[in-house]
């Protein structure tokens, strides 16, 4: 069975940083793009970043672009996202996804999810 299971959310004021961590395990996750997705209260799911296998090429939304940092450890299976700078309008579930994918800024392409862990973020 596959999991993807999120950590590292929290509370922070705005101009501080987590790291959200994401751990898959139940298969092999050769050649699968990891992304991250939030959302927020009353909101759609929204892309935030996404990384290929090789970790070569990385993407990211404008509005996290400069602040947030995506990376991956094939050799454990997870996935990791640095945040700083945070604002208020970050706050919201993040979710991470998986999935061989070469649109890896839909979110309705994934086929693997986790519960999400949640990201407040206080001005």
């Amino acid at each position: 069975q596959v999991q993807l299971v999120e950590s590292g959310g929290g509370l922070v004021q705005a101009g501080g940083s987590l790291r959200l961590s994401c751990a898959a395990s139940g298969r092999t996750f050769t050649g699968y793009v990891l992304g991250w997705f939030r959302q927020a209260s009353g909101k759609e799911r929204e892309f935030v970043a996404a990384i290929t296998y090789s970790g070569v090429n990385t993407y990211y939304a404008d509005s996290v672009k400069g602040r947030f940092t995506i990376s991956r450890d094939n050799s454990r299976n997870t996935v990791c996202l640095q945040m700083n700078t945070l604002k208020p309008e970050d706050t919201a579930v993040y979710y991470c996804a998986a999935d061989r994918t070469l649109r890896p800024t839909d979110p309705n392409v994934y086929q693997y999810w986790g519960q999400g862990t949640q990201v407040t973020v206080s001005s």
